[in-house]
């Protein structure tokens, strides 16, 4: 369960302030899929970075069950990105000179790599449909396959929380649709919570949980 109450966030850039948020409040239900919209400048990434402890509200607060993220210390913050949260951003981020086993590794790589861990690894590119691109690096691989690595390493740690910035907003239509598709496997068959920011409203379905953003604000309900 996500908990967001009357969260802001302004920003300066030099001597202006850009408020991102002003006093969103709205409940994520553990295990949903939710969606969130509005134009660029809304505050929606901002919005996911909060709830994955990326930056810290200016008032208000996120709390995931039951903790306020804000609150935690850093080391607790910390373990909460590495152990609980799996990101997928719409740049990939995957490092150039690894191939897609070694960009799946890369989090866990700081703590050392376990064979078990490996196998796992190339078991999730399997999953997502890469059993034959194991050995590529990042310049062999298409779009859609790129996201896919990065899907897969974000579902490395089974995450109980993906948070998805933009992630088919570099690709077409149909692998958009593929990258979507397993995204909602994994929703479906580990009960993840996902939460999506997206300008596309295609790929929502029916049961899917629809937040709207705009200036700041919520222009729906929230779930409160």
């Amino acid at each position: 369960m996500i908990d967001i109450e009357e969260l802001t966030k302004t920003h300066y850039r030099g001597e202006t302030e850009v408020r991102a948020l002003r006093g969103v409040t709205c409940r994520i239900p553990k295990g949903s899929f939710t969606f969130i919209f509005g134009p660029s400048g809304s505050g929606k990434s901002t919005l996911l970075y909060l709830m994955g402890a990326l930056d810290n509200p200016t008032s208000g607060a996120v709390s995931v069950n039951g903790r306020n993220l804000a609150e935690l210390s850093t080391r607790d913050r910390d373990e909460y990105r590495r152990q609980d949260v799996g990101f997928v951003f719409q740049s990939f981020n995957l490092l150039k000179n690894l191939d897609a086993v070694g960009n799946v590794l890369v989090p866990f790589m700081p703590q050392g790599i376990s064979p078990d861990m490996r196998q796992r690894a190339v078991e999730l590119l399997k999953h997502v449909g890469l059993s034959n691109r194991l050995d590529h690096r990042p310049s062999q691989l298409s779009g859609g396959e790129q996201q896919r690595v990065a899907i897969a390493r974000a579902l490395l740690k089974k995450p109980s929380l993906v948070l998805a910035d933009e992630p088919t907003g570099e690709l077409d239509s149909e692998t958009g649709a593929e990258v979507f598709g397993y995204l909602r496997r994994l929703h479906i068959e580990q009960q993840t919570t996902v939460v999506v920011v997206s300008h596309d409203d295609r790929y929502v379905t029916d049961g899917d949980r629809v937040l709207e953003l705009q200036d700041g604000q919520l222009r729906n309900g929230g779930g409160k």
